[in-house]
């Protein structure tokens, strides 16, 4: 019987100028918003205190803005990177032009600005990818520029064949033109 692992794409099989469209949503709640929030010792209480909250511009709590952009970063993950990316360099942009509310879905797609080989890491290159996520009712919600170091599928079927994979990733960071890529 033949298999089919799931998995991201390779360098050499991203494209640019696509719009990769990731499903199902995801509806954030109150305890995946209240968990997240104090997993990562956010003591906002934009996020917490619903009584104080009612009081502030929005009348009621806001999903925490690092929730939003993990699920949003996250929901790319099993379409573009599932065991293709070697490393996650950076983020140049971060945008959060909307809030989710407890109840809301957040809608996810990608699209591939640009990627070049690694000048320092043959066999592996850098995509830029630009994260949009919008509400159940269409508005942008969030938005984010990322970069990550991608393998080749022969680089990484050659380095998987014999068990060895580079080490620690000191560059490509989002911004740097051609340093230590």
């Amino acid at each position: 019987m033949r298999e089919i692992e799931q998995r991201g794409l390779y360098h050499d099989e991203l494209e640019t100028e696509v719009r990769y469209v990731h499903r199902p949503g995801r509806t954030l709640t109150e305890a995946d918003n209240v968990l997240f929030t104090t997993l990562t010792m956010n003591t906002q209480s934009l996020h917490l205190d619903a009584a104080w909250a009612a009081t502030q511009p929005f009348g009621q709590r806001l999903v925490n803005s690092m929730l939003t952009l993990s699920t949003l970063v996250g929901a790319s993950v099993a379409q573009l990177t599932q065991g293709t990316i070697v490393a996650n360099l950076g983020f140049a942009e971060v945008a959060f032009p909307h809030p989710m509310f407890h109840g809301d879905t957040l809608y996810s797609s990608t699209v591939v600005l640009e990627k070049r080989p690694s000048a320092s890491r043959p066999g592996q290159g850098v995509v830029t990818f630009e994260h949009r996520g919008h509400n159940q009712d269409g508005v942008l919600v969030a938005r984010a520029v990322r970069s990550a170091l991608v393998w080749t599928r022969a680089a990484h079927e050659a380095a998987t064949t014999t068990g060895g994979e580079p080490g620690p990733v000191a560059g490509d960071a989002v911004g740097q033109e051609d340093g230590p890529s």
